[in-house]
């Protein structure tokens, strides 16, 4: 009893780091012996595979493009969206920064560079790999490179979590806290010294942390504070201004 309180006063508190007490070893034989006992639990995704075949798209699918596309650091995160059709209930695509789904990453790209007035969204883990995400999106040739297409940053990021006063499964390491001392100089630019230095602490958040139902209440809630950027929405907040405008959500909940 004692070992769940103090559990749950860490995670009411942004201060302190937390660290997982059993191995990922440990719980994949504890979920596989439940299963050859129970059966199959149906809603577990597998681990998401890199495709290498090109999906073949109806051309008058093609004709068409997307308002809003929704860009995650990781596909595990794509998988999660997709899964629970966020996709379809708002009228957005979802890739990965690292391009999956590969069978229709080229063309989903093709249909969204269609759309002069696309809004992309990129939701990622709170760590230096993550901060750098939409640095990334607006400076490659494979993304939106010389685009004046309006970026938001949905999350996470530093400020969230230290503003954000519960619910936050915090850890750290040597390597992050390496990694945030690299970050280039844009990007570094984009941040106030307290969230520089809880990254360089080496504190960082993952996305996984949360349920897929917070996570999709946040995006949702992003999307829709965002459809009129020039109203005073308290939710968003302007963190920079490189020719494209970038926001982010204020909060993460």
């Amino acid at each position: 009893m004692l070992s769940i309180y103090f559990g749950t006063r860490q995670l009411r508190q942004t201060k302190f780091t937390q660290e997982f007490l059993i191995s990922q070893n440990d719980f994949q034989g504890w979920l596989n012996r439940w299963q050859q006992i129970n059966g199959s639990i149906l809603k577990i995704l597998p681990p998401s595979k890199q495709e290498n075949t090109t999906a073949t798209v109806n051309p008058d699918v093609t004709a068409y493009s997307f308002d809003r596309l929704v860009v995650c650091d990781s596909a595990s995160i794509v998988q999660v969206l997709i899964a629970n059709n966020f996709h379809f209930e708002n009228n957005c695509a979802i890739l990965s920064i690292t391009g999956y789904p590969q069978s229709i990453f080229d063309t989903t790209m093709q249909m969204l560079r269609r759309n002069p007035d696309l809004k992309v969204y990129a939701v990622h883990d709170c760590n230096p790999r993550g901060i750098g995400l939409v640095h990334h999106l607006r400076n490659n040739a494979n993304w939106f490179l010389d685009s004046e297409i309006v970026i938001i940053d949905i999350g996470l990021t530093p400020r969230q979590i230290i503003a954000t006063k519960r619910g936050m499964f915090i850890q750290s390491s040597p390597e992050s806290a390496q990694a945030a001392k690299q970050l280039t100089e844009e990007v570094r630019r984009s941040l106030s010294a307290e969230e520089l230095a809880w990254l360089e602490s080496g504190k960082f958040v993952e996305l996984e942390s949360f349920t897929p139902q917070r996570i999709i209440k946040v995006l949702q809630k992003g999307i829709a504070g965002s459809q009129s950027l020039e109203s005073d929405d308290s939710s968003l907040l302007l963190v920079g201004d490189t020719g494209n405008d970038m926001y982010i959500v204020q909060s993460f909940g």
